[in-house]
């Protein structure tokens, strides 16, 4: 039986728009380099802010 691993033992990254720390998840697993943010809605509020420095 494999050995279960604690969110402690993942890897984390801080999010570049709440600056809240963030755990790796198995569904980023091909893209964990290219995330920067924790969630849609910080995506989001990323994404908005880039398009009004225009």
């Amino acid at each position: 039986m494999p050995k279960m691993r604690s969110k402690a033992d993942l890897p984390s990254k801080t999010c570049t728009v709440c600056r809240r720390p963030f755990a790796w998840r198995k569904r980023w697993a091909r893209v964990w380099e290219t995330i920067d943010t924790c969630s849609d809605r910080c995506r989001d509020q990323a994404r908005r802010a880039r398009r009004a420095a225009r």
